[in-house]
C-alpha cells in the first residue's frame, strides 16, 4: 500500500506513518509546560546585587577563586537574595526563598533554579544559564502568547527524495571550531566529529557537511539552504541515526527542525559553522513559524 503526498509523489504508508509521528511528538515537546515557547526575557546577571525585569529579588555574581581540579584560575557563583513576600520558591523542592542562595554551573549548563506568580505559585519559573563565561537568567512564563497561541509548526509536506543515504567520514579526533549563536554577544563553538557526504536530487555535485556526535554515536547537522529567509527560518538542524560499520547513514531532510530561537529572541542556539550551507532549496522538514 502507498499514499500519495500533497506534493504528487508517492510515499510507502509505513515511512509517511512514522513521520507523522515523528511530527506529533516534536510539535506535543514543543507544547510541553515552561519549554522553548513560553521564553520571555534573557538577562545577563551583574557584579553587583540589583533587581532585574520581570522577577522579584536581587540577582548578581560573585567571584569564588580558583576552582578546584579545572585548570582554571577563579569560578563563579550565581547570588540569590529574597524575601518570602517576594513569593521565589525553589523548582525542586518548592522550599520558600528567605535569604540569599547561590548556584554554581559550568558553560553551557542551565538550571531551572525559582519560580513564582499564578494560583498554584509557578506560573513563572526562572532559569539560570551559564553561556560565555557568564551567568544569565531567562523567565518561562506559562501564559505566554507565543506558548498559548501555539498551534503546531508549519512542515512541507512529506517527501521522499529527501531522504539519502549519506557516507560520514569521522575525523581522527573532534575538532572544535568557533562559531556565532543567536545572540551576538554569546559565542560557541562546534565540535565537529567528522562529515556528512552525499547528494541530492538535481544537483550535480556532492555535498559536505560538518557534524557533531550526540549521544550513542548519533550525528546533528546544523546547515543553510536556500530557503532560508523565504520559507524557511535562518538556519535549521537535522539529526541522524548512528553509522552503520560501512560508514553509511540515513540523512532525512523530512526531519529538519527548527531551532529555539526560531521560535523567540531569547535562545542561544549554534549556528552552522561557515562552511555548512547548501546551494539548493530544501523544501523539506519545519518551515519558519512565524510568515515573513
Amino acid at each position: 500500500m502507498t499514499t500519495t503526498t500533497p506534493a504528487g509523489t508517492t510515499a510507502p504508508a509505513a515511512k509517511l506513518e512514522r513521520w507523522q509521528r515523528f511530527r506529533a511528538n516534536r510539535d506535543n515537546a514543543l507544547a510541553a509546560g515552561h519549554g522553548w515557547l513560553t521564553l520571555t526575557s534573557f538577562q545577563w546577571l551583574e557584579d553587583s546585587p540589583a533587581a532585574v525585569e520581570l522577577v522579584p529579588g536581587l540577582w548578581s555574581t560573585q567571584v569564588n577563586g580558583s576552582a578546584e581540579g579545572t585548570g582554571t584560575r577563579e569560578r563563579t557563583t550565581a547570588v540569590l537574595t529574597a524575601v518570602p513576600s517576594d513569593g521565589l520558591t525553589l523548582v525542586e523542592t518548592g522550599e520558600t526563598v528567605g535569604g540569599t542562595i547561590t548556584a554554581v554551573l559550568a558553560d553551557e549548563e542551565s538550571l531551572m533554579w525559582v519560580q513564582f506568580g499564578g494560583p498554584a505559585g509557578d506560573r513563572t519559573v526562572v532559569e539560570l544559564a551559564m553561556r560565555g563565561g557568564r551567568y544569565a537568567i531567562r523567565t518561562r512564563d506559562a501564559e505566554s502568547p507565543v506558548f498559548t497561541e501555539f498551534d503546531g509548526v508549519p512542515t512541507y509536506p512529506y517527501t521522499p527524495e529527501w531522504e539519502v543515504t549519506a557516507r560520514f567520514e569521522p575525523y581522527p579526533a573532534p575538532v572544535d571550531v568557533p562559531i556565532s549563536t543567536a545572540n551576538p554577544l554569546v559565542d560557541g563553538v562546534h565540535r565537529t566529529a567528522g562529515e556528512v557526504v552525499f547528494r541530492l536530487p538535481g544537483s550535480p555535485h556532492e555535498f559536505r557537511l560538518q557534524a557533531e556526535e550526540e549521544k550513542l554515536g548519533a550525528l546533528t547537522v546544523t546547515f543553510h539552504d536556500e530557503t532560508n529567509g523565504d520559507t524557511t527560518d535562518d538556519w535549521r538542524k537535522v539529526s541522524l541515526p548512528r553509522p552503520r560499520p560501512d560508514g553509511s547513514v540515513v540523512l532525512d531532510f523530512n526531519r529538519a527542525i527548527n531551532y529555539p530561537s526560531a521560535f523567540t529572541p531569547y535562545g542561544t542556539c549554534p549556528m552552522p559553522v561557515r562552511n555548512n550551507s547548501l546551494d539548493v532549496r530544501v523544501e523539506a522538514g519545519e518551515k519558519a513559524p512565524y510568515p515573513a
